[in-house]
């Protein structure tokens, strides 16, 4: 048997992460440099290393390359088209990340050019990566239309207003303000605040925040926020 194993070719496994964020008014992907091209970027990633899983390397990049442990991470899909990397051949696991713009923008690091881009306005990728962010917003749509995942994207406490325009922003379109109010609060997974935002308007509206003991009941529930995600695309 051990022979059968020498006869094998080996190749390289990296991860590359899309990583999500929202800055209160667009969804955002974090991308880095790569190369002398100045219109080349990439997504975040690395390599598997001899004693890690494919979770902990994910995580380990994430944290490397940004600061940030304890995101949401999920693994995405497998690409390994042998022409995928001209260099070698390699195959790439790819996850998807959802972080807060908020909480990363101190821990940026410049040794890595990273940079948010609009998912509306991406540059030019490398590779194959432009697939994997295809992939990941179509998994990002039917998450966050089935779980209620979208409040990774948001600060502590929110309005109503600001977790609609996150939702807006998923799916590149203007949902109406009362019937998505209405769904939302149906779910029964926030707290409603006694603070108000102020300077939006004039009468101010009221502060929520995710009752974290329902949300991690109903992470991998079904509460269908969004009953048929593909017709408002």
């Amino acid at each position: 048997m051990i022979d059968q194993y020498k006869k094998q070719h080996a190749y390289l496994l990296a991860l590359d992460s899309i990583i999500f964020g929202f800055d209160g008014e667009s969804l955002k992907i974090l991308l880095v440099k790569r190369g002398v091209e100045e219109t080349t970027w990439s997504l975040m990633g690395g390599w598997l290393q001899p004693d890690e899983s494919l979770g902990q390397a994910a995580a380990r990049i994430l944290l490397e390359l940004t600061g940030l442990n304890n995101v949401y991470l999920e693994q995405l899909s497998v690409f390994g088209d042998p022409d995928r990397d001209p260099i070698a051949r390699t195959i790439s696991v790819a996850y998807f990340a959802l972080v807060k713009v908020a909480d990363y923008a101190s821990k940026i690091s410049e040794t890595y050019q990273a940079r948010w881009f609009s998912l509306y306005d991406l540059p030019t990728l490398l590779f194959d990566h432009a697939d994997m962010v295809d992939l990941a917003i179509k998994r990002l749509r039917y998450k966050a239309s089935q779980h209620p995942i979208g409040f990774e994207l948001l600060p502590e406490k929110f309005t109503i207003p600001q977790l609609k325009k996150l939702y807006d922003a998923i799916y590149n379109t203007e949902f109406d303000k009362r019937n998505f109010s209405r769904k939302i609060l149906s779910t029964n997974l926030l707290i409603k605040l006694d603070e108000k935002q102020k300077g939006f308007s004039r009468k101010g509206a009221y502060f929520y925040q995710v009752d974290t003991q329902k949300y991690q009941q109903s992470t991998h529930s079904f509460l269908n926020f969004i009953p048929n995600p593909d017709a408002v695309l």
